[in-house]
């Protein structure tokens, strides 16, 4: 990178760190407590919200993993961010209500409401699990391999690099600074991301602009643009065709906008539940440029003939060989928002999980509310040193983005079969739950070995299916119930202006698949 392009990315991080540490900062002689630090003291905006949860959401995931999902299949795996959209409409509406009335900091704390302490408690480590080994780890080693492609750092120093700059404001500040500076992190990274796609399609146009940049796209890499994949495309396997929007995709879709504290943490903290179904509504219109953002990007490096050697590597080279100068730092700070806010996020919300519902209970309720801050920032730091010591070890992924959906669909389909029951089951058990909770694991290894030739998505479907299915058979039997949660009174009627823009999203994506089918 060119001088030019440095003092962009300096620009950047310098705001992040000053905004981040602004928003932090205590007045002489307060503490700052639990609710404070784990849920911003319940007063995000909307805008907060939505712009919180696209940030951490949006991550190298993305710009990394599915550009390169996007290079080796194509756009049908633009299907998670648009059926997304959708999904969070789903989750504002039936979900959010339920939650906030609740008034709980975590996920397995509404397990613990509705049923008891051991389907807390079991939920509570698998998530920890799957965010430290798996979502945590994933995110640093996509950043530091794109950092690594384009400005020569080892991979290894990317990792300590990306590691220190999450943990500079985000430890301190907790959520409120998480939230706040992901407002900042969203406008680069959606700036720098519709930037970097805009050149890349001109490129491919033979600087003709945009448009004439996109026709010749998709006359070049026709193949690439089905929503629908057949039985002959090479990734059917990852996106079974039809099926993907019939089935298990709604598993991990529902799962991970409405059961996953990494995401519906943002949406606990809201001022009320109007506030947070708005949060969410916006993020839906966000989710449908996503796209544009991470995957024609990946399609264009294909039409280019890119010398890569893996699919991963499309958008690394993209940023090192294609962009100008000044426009690499810009990109290069988009993809960092996303790296960087998306660890903030997962160190939160795993620093809530552990520190609410695991240390707390365990000491009786004894500990005061600094003591919970302070466990939860020492929780925060250990679990971003494991994932960075684990995060070099990913080196022989492929495609990182599939890799991170399959193994995250070991827990998603128990996981939402236990919430659902919870929400509108009057019947399920404790029991039944912690059967579900068991059988989700046992079932997605039993059909990962025994049927490898299984697509993972229809795998979560029918897994999801013999969940429900314990749920139901467990319930049958006398046993002490929790609260059920639909005779809670909640009220799921929403406003009228929430349900027109959802319609508009729904006819939005009604047109992309009638247009890309």
């Amino acid at each position: 990178m060119k001088t030019i392009d440095i003092v962009i990315f300096a620009a950047y991080c310098t705001l992040v760190l000053f905004t981040g540490l602004f928003v932090s900062r205590r007045k002489k002689g307060t503490a700052r407590d639990a609710g404070d630090y784990f849920l911003a003291g319940r007063g995000l905006a909307w805008w907060a919200i939505g712009a919180s949860i696209i940030a951490s959401n949006i991550s190298a995931e993305q710009f990394v993993g599915m550009s390169g999902s996007g290079y080796a299949v194509g756009l049908s795996i633009a299907i998670y961010e648009w059926i997304a959209a959708l999904g969070l409409i789903i989750v504002a509406k039936f979900f959010i209500p339920v939650f906030l009335k609740k008034k709980i900091f975590t996920m397995p704390q509404f397990l613990e409401d509705r049923f008891d302490g051991r389907v807390k408690t079991v939920m509570a480590f698998f998530w920890l699990l799957v965010f430290v080994f798996i979502n945590l780890t994933s995110i640093l080693y996509l950043g530091a391999l794109t950092i690594e492609k384009v400005v020569g750092i080892p991979l290894w120093m990317g990792v300590v690099g990306l590691s220190l700059f999450a943990l500079i404001y985000s430890v301190y500040g907790g959520l409120k600074a998480v939230a706040l500076t992901d407002v900042i992190q969203v406008v680069f990274l959606v700036a720098g991301g519709l930037l970097t796609a805009y050149i890349a399609l001109n490129m491919v146009g033979g600087d003709g602009g945009v448009i004439n940049g996109f026709t010749s796209l998709y006359s070049q890499a026709q193949d690439k643009f089905h929503l629908i994949l057949d039985k002959s495309n090479p990734g059917y396997t990852d996106l079974p065709g039809i099926r993907v929007i019939l089935g298990g995709l709604w598993v991990a879709n529902l799962y991970y906008w409405g059961c996953n504290q990494y995401i519906i943490q943002r949406a606990l903290a809201a001022k009320s539940v109007r506030e947070a179904q708005y949060g969410m509504v916006f993020a839906g219109f966000i989710k449908l440029l996503v796209p544009l953002i991470v995957v024609i990007p990946g399609i264009a490096v294909f039409a280019l003939h890119a010398p890569i050697a893996k699919p991963d590597e499309a958008y690394p080279w993209l940023l090192g060989n294609v962009l100008p100068t000044g426009v690499k730092g810009l990109a290069f700070a988009a993809l960092t928002a996303a790296i960087v806010s998306s660890l903030a996020s997962m160190m939160n919300s795993i620093s809530t999980i552990f520190t609410m519902d695991i240390y707390r209970s365990k000491t009786r309720n004894k500990l005061s509310q600094s003591d919970l801050v302070r466990v939860g920032r020492i929780v925060s730091a250990v679990s971003l040193i494991i994932a960075a010591l684990i995060a070099p070890m990913l080196t022989g992924l492929n495609q990182a983005f599939q890799y991170i959906q399959e193994f995250t669909g070991f827990i998603s389909p128990g996981a939402l079969a236990i919430f659902l029951a919870g929400i509108f089951y009057r019947r399920a058990t404790a029991n039944g739950a912690l059967a579900a909770a068991a059988g989700t694991f046992v079932f997605s290894v039993v059909f990962k070995f025994c049927f490898p030739g299984m697509p993972f998505l229809d795998r979560m479907g029918i897994v999801f299916l013999l969940c429900c299915g314990l749920i139901i058979l467990m319930s049958r039997r006398p046993t002490l119930q929790g609260a059920p949660a639909v005779d809670a009174g909640y009220e799921w009627k929403t406003t009228p202006l929430f349900n027109i823009l959802s319609v508009i999203i729904i006819a939005i994506l009604v047109m992309f698949y009638f247009l890309w089918w």
